[in-house]
């Protein structure tokens, strides 16, 4: 892809941005050069924009190790080591890393793979795909996927963590924003929240604690090995269980087996802690948890 002014002019660039490009990017133009041109220079918002409004291509980057300023890439990053940017690293489609990913920003329109751990420093971590971390994940902002997430140890968000598809996490989860997951969430420690909602579209299985979080709400069950704590309503589409107590917030309500019919309670809606929950609105406890 060749760029010239009439190419560029046709996407409504800003004025400012416009007119840096037409004195420093010459006419014919390869779409890569005049991102690193714009890197170069300081302009990394301007590349930004550039590869949004012309999307991804098929280059692929190789190198041994990445550290450097700012990175936009139209193709796919592949770093044997680790990578080390200063502010925004923007690929077009994959980032792979064999060692850590650590940056001010991370955006990738396919997947983030990397085999320590990520590390965001200001702002968010955007994927097209999933995003998996061989060891955590620790962002400063959002956690956007249109994927899965998957950390072997804690995933700390201080943003919104919002999920097209599961997260699996080995250890921790803390989430300082909304938590919106479409599929299941599983935690292999604990979950802590910070008066901000929780909508999974599928289950909750937590190892501990369910705690800090405003409304907490799952399509499916909920299951925890410690307590619940919300500090407002706990809904679950079928059954809800914690090896400690359930508890909502004042004035608010427990509720299971709001996705399956009343009568069927007893086998999809079953609550069980080792007492009942107060102000328990549906479904059917059962006592403890068995085992």
């Amino acid at each position: 892809m060749e760029f010239t002014k009439k190419f560029l002019r046709a996407k409504s660039p800003c004025a400012d941005g416009f007119r840096w490009f037409s004195r420093h990017v010459e006419d014919g133009s390869g779409y890569q050069d005049a991102l690193d041109t714009l890197v170069q220079a300081g302009r990394v918002d301007d590349a930004c924009w550039l590869l949004g409004q012309f999307g991804p291509t098929n280059a692929v980057l190789v190198l041994d190790a990445l550290e450097t300023e700012a990175v936009v890439f139209a193709g796919t990053v592949e770093v044997r080591g680790s990578i080390d940017v200063a502010t925004v690293i923007h690929a077009g489609r994959s980032i792979r890393a064999g060692g850590g990913l650590r940056a001010g920003r991370v955006v990738a329109g396919e997947d983030i793979r990397v085999a320590g751990s990520i590390i965001v420093s200001e702002g968010q971590l955007q994927a097209g795909g999933d995003v998996r971390a061989d060891w955590g994940v620790d962002v400063q902002g959002d956690i956007t996927s249109a994927g899965d997430l998957r950390a072997g140890w804690d995933v700390v968000c201080q943003g919104r963590l919002s999920l097209k598809g599961g997260a699996f996490v080995g250890q921790d989860l803390i989430v300082n924003g909304p938590v919106d997951c479409d599929k299941g969430l599983r935690v292999g420690g604990h979950l802590t929240g910070a008066q901000h909602s929780l909508r999974v579209g599928q289950g909750i299985v937590v190892a501990g604690a369910i705690t800090g979080v405003q409304h907490l709400e799952a399509g499916w069950g909920i299951k925890a090995g410690a307590c619940i704590h919300a500090h407002g309503s706990i809904k679950a589409g079928e059954s809800l269980s914690a090896g400690e107590d359930i508890q909502a917030g004042q004035g608010y309500g427990v509720f299971a087996g709001l996705s399956v019919q009343m009568d069927t309670w007893e086998a999809s809606g079953q609550v069980w802690s080792p007492h009942p929950p107060e102000r328990l609105r549906s479904g059917v406890w059962l006592g403890p948890c068995p085992g």
